[in-house]
């Protein structure tokens, strides 16, 4: 069912505007983005959906021209902390108190984390947060397919302009990549009904036993 649901999906180059997915679709992409597994549970990203037509044409303008943006039916944008702060990591600690009490090993953990973290470069708390933000959209992805929801994953964008446009600075977050859901247009796309391409299983993975 899984590759089935992957073999189904493609980067959607032309969406159609007069289809709208149903918020239910939507809020289950969000569920499995907010169970994704991230490093030490930190979850450093937040998502932000855009549905408002006059932002959403700011964005597009900011992504190249990508009409996908504006003729979806939301655009998911991932943002990464833009780093490690003993609030951040605080506000985790609350939440595993809230929720499995507190403990030795949980404080001794977190405060390994904050040893590591906190006060590090910046650039590199950035990155590191923002790979864990790419987990998250992978489950997005996938979850789009299975509720047969197009999305296409877009890097294609200018980050300053789109934090500018979403005030995500002042939230201590930087964007990193751009997911539009909506349903693909039956004319107009090259990709829709083109064979997937991808590397035979041989070229691609490499068994050591």
């Amino acid at each position: 069912m899984l590759n089935e649901r992957l073999n189904w999906r493609y980067a959607t180059k032309k969406m159609d505007p007069s289809k709208v997915v149903p918020q239910a679709k939507i809020d289950q992409i969000l569920e499995a983005i907010r169970l994704a597994p991230t490093s030490s549970g930190l979850q450093p990203f937040e998502v932000i959906v855009v549905k408002n037509p006059q932002i959403r044409e700011k964005l597009r303008e900011a992504a190249y021209g990508q009409a996908q943006i504006i003729d979806g039916t939301a655009v998911l944008v991932f943002a990464a902390w833009a780093d490690y702060t003993d609030a951040r990591i605080d506000s985790v600690v609350a939440m595993h108190e809230d929720q499995r009490g507190t403990s030795e090993t949980l404080s001794a953990y977190f405060d390994g984390l904050r040893k590591n973290y906190v006060g590090r470069d910046a650039k590199v708390n950035f990155e590191h947060a923002a790979r864990q933000t790419y987990i998250g959209l992978g489950l997005a992805v996938t979850a789009a397919a299975f509720e047969e929801v197009d999305a296409t994953p877009m890097e294609g964008f200018d980050p300053a302009k789109f934090d500018e446009i979403l005030g995500l600075a002042q939230r201590g977050l930087k964007s990193v990549a751009v997911l539009p859901v909506g349903y693909r247009a039956q004319d107009g796309d090259w990709l829709n009904g083109a064979k997937k391409v991808r590397r035979a299983m041989d070229k691609f993975v490499t068994v050591v036993e």
